[in-house]
């Protein structure tokens, strides 16, 4: 593993972009929207649907490598849609360019009478889950796709959940009840048929063994199955099945206010914490137009990279201790322990703050931070050399590691891996670097990268990047600006309290604030931020109400969960628990 230095990638001009698409599909581009996150988004009818994706893929300069998330929206009780093509649900594809840092979005527009799209599994193998996805929530069919069956909800589920007519509550719907008759309906949804699956009973050789690994193994992390076809010991094919953690929280946002729904985001990927609360509220800022405080930005950072470091020692531990090293995870939970308590003494809540603020964070950092922020840099980087010795420097661990599930940079590309997983095969990529957000730009800090892209390597990585945290938070306590927690702004939620006492607008101003949630002007935004385990980002749509319209999650473990078959093929058992181990996802991350 080496550290790379920073690479300035240049920015491509969106204006030369849609020009060459103008030239080259001319009247086939049925619209041009603006968003205010500046991303290009065309319009397109489906028949020409594939040969747009295609040239962007392979044709037009720049080239987007990776399709970074596939979804929809429900048209129908949209008020505000001025100069956007007539649609009762729109399918909206994400691409991006890594060589070009750049991305664009395609929206196709459909009628419910007829909601078909081709299928574009030949352009990019990770768009089959994202299309199951998209059935699964919208009912929107893709037409060649070769399994497309529920993936989060259950099989018997009655309707499309994110459909605006589909009850967002219990309360909403009839009470749950399971007679005898329904429940051997149930029971038989669960019956494990390999050829639903893809898989062939037996060979010209042999008979083909299936296992359950899961969905409540402690190596999967969470409540997650994968099928197992195995020819004695070695992985015929692996088949990861999800769902089993699905809350919904894509539907919660359309009936939260756009405050209360902070605490959701928490729990997205419960390892994150205040992380996940980041690209949310910034999203929300951007379609508000919310500058925040030089000393926001940086309280954030310091938190955020607070939590990063988090979440690499779970990761670390766990590790470890999936390929039979047990000691580790006890020594790492202490020193997690000990920076929850100084996020506890901050935030008032260990893993679960919810304590970014649109505008702002909750409160001014307290009295003494400085004190407990530097004793984290004095007890830290000792620990992680000891560990290295403990745990990277191990023999058993690199022969149980090195040379497994192994992955160039152009598989990562076509099943949307991102993050440390992305780095581990070489590319130098990482958003704080690429495209700073939350004032990254005024940080020095390196990005660690591996050739391998093996199960050692996405480890080795994580390690470097909690050293290269450590960096970050030192010169937050070493140049943290003066000023307030909060911007200055009418839909800063709440507004700080002290102004309240002051005049009765402001009064006013916090009590519909707190209670109903700011007005958010009519918007697209996407705000995508280096996660822990990857690329983390919140597309958002506005109606210019209280609420969301449409919130949509995108995830880095959902789209690392589905390369698990590929990288799998041809190991043992053993081998795929490593496998399992070092992609470094949660459920609550897959699921949603």
């Amino acid at each position: 593993m080496e550290v790379a230095k920073q690479t300035t990638y240049p920015t491509s001009n969106s204006g030369e972009l849609l020009a060459k698409l103008r030239q080259k599909f001319g009247g086939r581009i049925v619209a041009e929207q603006s968003t205010c996150d500046g991303i290009p988004t065309l319009w397109i009818d489906r028949q020409h649907l594939v040969a747009l994706l295609r040239a962007l893929r392979d044709d037009i300069q720049p080239k987007f490598e990776m399709l970074f998330d596939i979804t929809a929206i429900d048209e129908r009780l949209r008020v505000h849609r001025d100069d956007q093509p007539a649609s009762e649900f729109t399918v909206v594809y994400h691409l991006m360019s890594f060589s070009s840092n750049c991305d664009i979005r395609i929206k196709v527009p459909l009628m419910d009478a007829d909601l078909n799209l081709p299928s574009i599994i030949g352009l990019w193998p990770a768009a089959n889950w994202y299309e199951r996805e998209t059935w699964d929530m919208f009912g929107i069919n893709f037409e060649g796709h070769p399994n497309l069956y529920r993936i989060v909800l259950p099989p018997t589920w009655e309707g499309h959940a994110l459909r605006k007519e589909h009850p967002a509550r219990a309360t909403e719907m009839e009470p749950f009840s399971l007679d005898d008759e329904q429940a051997d309906v149930e029971q038989e949804a669960l019956l494990f048929k390999p050829e639903e699956w893809g898989m062939k009973r037996k060979s010209e050789d042999s008979e083909f063994m299936f296992l359950n690994l899961g969905p409540n193994h402690p190596s999967v992390h969470g409540a997650f199955r994968i099928a197992l076809q195995l020819d004695g010991e070695i992985l015929v094919d692996a088949v990861p099945d999800i769902g089993y953690h699905h809350r919904g929280a894509e539907k919660m946002g359309e009936r939260q206010s756009w405050h209360t729904f902070i605490p959701y985001t928490d729990r997205i990927d419960y390892l994150g914490g205040v992380m996940n609360n980041l690209p949310y509220v910034m999203a929300v800022e951007q379609m508000a137009g919310i500058q925040v405080p030089e000393r926001v930005k940086t309280i954030r950072i310091m938190l955020a990279e607070m939590f990063r470091i988090c979440s690499h020692l779970l990761f670390y531990g766990t590790f470890a201790q999936d390929v039979g090293q047990l000691s580790p995870i006890f020594y790492m939970f202490v020193e997690r322990e000990r920076i929850f308590n100084i996020i506890e003494s901050i935030c008032g809540a260990r893993m679960h703050p919810g304590w970014f603020r649109i505008g702002g964070v909750a409160q001014d950092l307290p009295q003494g931070w400085e004190k407990r922020i530097q004793e984290l840099l004095d007890f830290m980087p000792p620990r992680i050399d000891e560990y290295d010795a403990m745990v990277l420097n191990n023999g058993i661990l690199k022969r149980r590691t090195q040379g497994v599930g192994c992955y160039n940079t152009q598989q990562a590309f076509d099943w949307g891996v991102t993050g440390a997983g992305l780095r581990a095969t070489g590319l130098e990529w990482d958003f704080r670097k690429d495209r700073p957000y939350s004032g990254y730009e005024n940080f020095e800090f390196d990005v660690p990268i591996a050739v391998n892209g093996d199960c050692y390597d996405r480890c080795a990585i994580r390690v470097e990047e909690m050293r290269q945290s450590l960096r970050i938070i030192k010169q937050c306590l070493d140049n943290m600006p003066s000023g307030d927690y909060k911007a200055d702004h009418p839909l800063t939620t709440p507004p700080r309290k002290e102004k309240t006492m002051q005049d009765i607008e402001t009064l006013i101003s916090h009590f519909l604030s707190v209670s109903w949630g700011p007005v958010i002007p009519p918007n697209e935004v996407t705000m995508a931020i280096e996660g822990t385990k990857g690329i983390n980002s919140y597309y958002l749509v506005s109606d210019g109400n209280t609420t969301s319209y449409r919130t949509r999650i995108r995830t880095p473990s959902f789209a690392h969960l589905q390369m698990i078959p590929e990288i799998s093929r041809g190991f043992m058992v053993a081998d795929l628990i490593a496998i399992i181990a070092s992609i470094d996802f949660v459920m609550a991350d897959v699921d949603r």
